[in-house]
């Protein structure tokens, strides 16, 4: 089997970012999208499942060249549930799976590197969660053991349901960075992530 495989939700309608998808809109010069998948494919060694649904083929122009597989949520205007069981139903098999958002352009892969090992510490059959005081973040860690239970109840697939309706099945990972809790929605989010990434070039 597999060590680590990830699932990368890039199906939402951008709602709040006005006309433009903030999936393509350009981080270090590269569409958000790639960027995040590329921190995603440093620390996985099977290709990216990445699911599409708003603007499914301007998502995948994106992603060119890279070693991903597209999993397509023809329901994603459900939600990010139906998006998480539509890339249960592709990823392969692997002792560890992450699922992640498209829109967490400030992760870095060295922050998935320092989750992974943190949630090895830890409990290994527990979906760990990373914490930073009360606020929780993404991507979570899901065990091979646990994924099945995320589509148990298709009346309620998905990870958020899942982690409230049985915390005891959750480990909380306490990690500072902060890509795992920042988000891109906005064109305020936008702007902040320029003006930081504009700082760190000076």
């Amino acid at each position: 089997m597999n060590e680590v495989a990830a699932i990368l939700l890039a199906a939402g309608l951008s709602r709040r970012m006005g006309q433009r998808n903030k999936l393509l809109l350009p981080v270090g010069g590269t569409p958000m999208v790639r960027s995040v998948a590329e921190a995603y494919l440093a620390v996985i060694d099977t290709p990216l499942t990445v699911v599409t649904g708003f603007e499914a083929d301007k998502v995948r122009d994106a992603l060119v060249g890279l070693p991903v597989t597209f999993a397509h949520n023809s329901d994603h205007t459900r939600g990010q549930p139906s998006s998480v069981a539509t890339g249960l139903g592709c990823a392969p098999n692997a002792t560890l799976l992450l699922i992640g958002l498209a829109d967490q352009p400030r992760l870095a892969a060295t922050d998935l590197a320092e989750l992974i090992r943190t949630h090895r510490i830890g409990h290994p059959d527990k979906i760990t969660v990373p914490m930073h005081g009360e606020q929780r973040g993404n991507p979570i860690v899901v065990p091979h053991s646990v994924r099945w239970r995320l589509t148990q109840n298709p009346d309620r697939p998905g990870c958020m349901r899942f982690t409230r309706d049985h915390p005891e099945h959750v480990q909380t990972a306490i990690l500072n960075a902060p890509g795992f809790y920042a988000d891109v929605d906005t064109p305020a989010d936008y702007a902040a992530l320029m003006r930081a990434e504009d700082e760190r070039a000076t």
